[in-house]
């Protein structure tokens, strides 16, 4: 019995401790692809100050693929460093070996991230069956001295975690919640989720729906350059107001569709050169928005409102 309400109430603090918007950071770089961690703490400082729950480092949008394992912890280190005590950290710790996943875990927590975010390993796609990817993640979990995180990005991976992965692995006590960027899937995953199990939106598109269905909070790629909005629209959803709801949600998703949707991480990071923080360029081989891309998004930003001239 001891043991059970210990379990509820380490997930009660893991539900407090992930519920809320979180930004996916940018990894700032310069013209020649030289990480800029002064940019970096630059832009913690900033959005310090937001309504915020915390950061996810080294994921999708901080081109963690285009960063060595030492660079990945360079970037980590400024943002904790940087960040204020009352905001969750997740850093990504996923690989294509569970071994290395393992060491990126203690890395990251010696460091001192809150929480680790495992993508599906996805080079040999074809071998990652149900059974495959409950043992890399349990494993994982087991070894690693910070909870940890599912990441479903199946349109960077080209593997969905499946509803029984997600039944089988939300019962492990180090395996907290799920970040889930594709588009439709999420209420089959909270049906499926052992309660406790935390799940957070992976996109502005869909970010509404999700808290009116049991998600706790978001990741949203929009909040590195616009977080209040993201914030407010939490809020509401929180708070259950429909109409209100709805409203800033079309309008958010639309924003996104802009942003993100169209030109991906170029485009996030222009979004927050607009928004008065570093996006910059990206890292090659990924190509940063042209000038004239750049000149356009910022004109349709002004015509829907979302800037101004």
């Amino acid at each position: 019995m001891g043991k059970r309400i210990q379990l509820t109430q380490e997930k009660a603090v893991h539900r407090e401790r992930l519920s809320g918007v979180f930004a996916p950071l940018t990894t700032p770089f310069d013209e020649q692809g030289n990480i800029l961690l002064g940019k970096m703490a630059s832009n913690i400082q900033k959005l310090n100050g937001s309504r915020l729950r915390g950061y996810l480092v080294l994921g999708t949008n901080g081109e963690f693929r285009s960063l060595s394992t030492s660079e990945q912890m360079e970037v980590l280190k400024a943002v904790v460093k940087t960040a204020s005590p009352d905001k969750t950290i997740m850093a990504g710790t996923g690989a294509e070996s569970t071994k290395v996943s393992i060491d990126l875990c203690h890395q990251a927590a010696d460091i001192g991230a809150h929480y680790g975010s495992l993508i599906t390993p996805f080079f040999f796609a074809k071998n990652m069956s149900d059974h495959a990817l409950i043992n890399h993640f349990v494993q994982v979990a087991e070894k690693s001295p910070i909870p940890v995180l599912l990441y479903n990005n199946p349109g960077v991976t080209g593997i969905t975690i499946s509803t029984t992965v997600v039944k089988e692995v939300s019962s492990h006590p180090k395996i907290v919640g799920m970040k889930d960027s594709s588009p439709g899937n999420l209420s089959a995953y909270i049906l499926s989720a052992n309660p406790g199990f935390c799940l957070l939106a992976g996109s502005a598109n869909f970010f509404f729906t999700a808290l009116l269905m049991g998600a706790v909070g978001g990741v949203l790629s929009l909040a590195n350059a616009f977080p209040e909005p993201c914030c407010k629209l939490y809020e509401i959803g929180v708070g259950g107001k429909l109409e209100e709801g709805r409203e800033l949600q079309f309008y958010l998703m639309k924003v996104n569709q802009l942003v993100s949707g169209k030109f991906g991480v170029a485009g996030v990071k222009a979004a927050m050169d607009f928004g008065g923080f570093y996006g910059g360029p990206t890292r090659a081989p990924l190509a940063p928005l042209t000038a004239d891309e750049k000149k356009k998004l910022r004109e349709e930003l002004m015509a829907v409102g979302f800037l101004k001239g």
